[in-house]
């Protein structure tokens, strides 16, 4: 999941070397926090939190393959 949201952050943003992805892990759920520049911050969220929603949702459908939930957290 980690690397999944690593690999869309890096190709939307101006300043690829500068996304950071860390996973926090439960037992049930993990939490994914992103970080990025903060020029690239607008980018990563999209007009109205659209490019955020699209990916949580393809975060949430591909750890419910794994029969998990995982939360997406965009760190400012």
């Amino acid at each position: 999941m980690k690397e999944l949201i690593k690999q869309i952050a890096q190709g939307l943003v101006d300043q690829p070397d500068l996304v950071e992805v860390s996973e926090i892990d439960g037992n049930q759920t993990s939490v994914i926090e992103l970080k990025v520049a903060k020029e690239d911050l607008g980018k990563v969220i999209g007009k109205q939190g659209r490019t955020a929603r699209a990916m949580r949702t393809i975060l949430s459908a591909a750890s419910a393959k794994m029969k998990k939930r995982s939360v997406l957290e965009i760190i400012e």
